[in-house]
């Protein structure tokens, strides 16, 4: 009985928090509709971002293995920092696609229940087939984040995998061993990167068509 106390007690204050949250943006003229977009925007820079921070990190990888001669412990800090550098990135991007489905889910539901206050049978129509089809162009887009979020995970395993390799074993023979990983980094790089784009052109779409509901 506690715990539930407990739990219904955070519930109550999490709403609360929520709802003076929209409530300071509306007074700013913001709705949930705008949160959403700029939530959007704010997901298709971190992907941006996360294409460069992947490329540059599939580049330094690429100067590892062709290694010849040199500092090679200033060429591991190099691929150490582009690993994390991606690693952060990538958070980024996993942290702004949960806002986006966190206001998308609260305008939704807005919506649904605001669509019952029309006491015009054309106007509530209208603006049901609106909400159906904004819902439907929304779950494209959010299954079009996750997959290319899911691209992430095998570049980045990949990328700890070589710098940890590396860390213990800064020798020719390392460099040797790694170079058989390009053509994977690479491959999963290049997929990773596509994804991205494929989301990013997704969310210039959605937020297009949200001018003209």
């Amino acid at each position: 009985m506690k715990r539930l106390a407990i739990l219904a007690t955070a519930a109550i204050f999490l709403t609360a928090c929520e709802t003076a949250y929209y409530s300071g943006w509306e007074k700013l003229g913001k709705e949930k509709r705008d949160l959403l977009v700029d939530r959007i925007e704010d997901t298709k820079e971190s992907q941006e971002d996360a294409q460069e921070e992947f490329a540059d990190a599939l580049e330094q990888f690429r100067s590892v293995v062709e290694f010849d001669g040199g500092d090679l412990e200033k060429m591991y800090n190099r691929l150490n920092s582009e690993y994390e550098d991606s690693a952060e990135a990538a958070a980024e991007i996993s942290k702004n696609i949960d806002r986006v489905e966190d206001v998308a889910d609260d305008l939704f539901t807005e919506w649904a229940k605001e669509i019952q206050q029309y006491s015009s049978s054309n106007l509530r129509r209208d603006s049901e087939q609106k909400l159906k089809q904004t819902q439907r162009q929304y779950s494209g887009l959010l299954k079009s984040m996750r997959s290319a979020e899911k691209t992430i995970d095998p570049v980045l395993a990949t990328l700890k995998d070589q710098v940890l390799y590396l860390k213990h074993n800064l020798n020719a023979r390392a460099i040797s061993a790694l170079r058989g990983e390009l053509q994977t980094v690479n491959t999963d790089v290049e997929r990773l990167i596509n994804a991205m784009e494929k989301s990013i052109q997704e969310s210039n779409a959605f937020i297009a068509g949200m001018k003209d509901v």
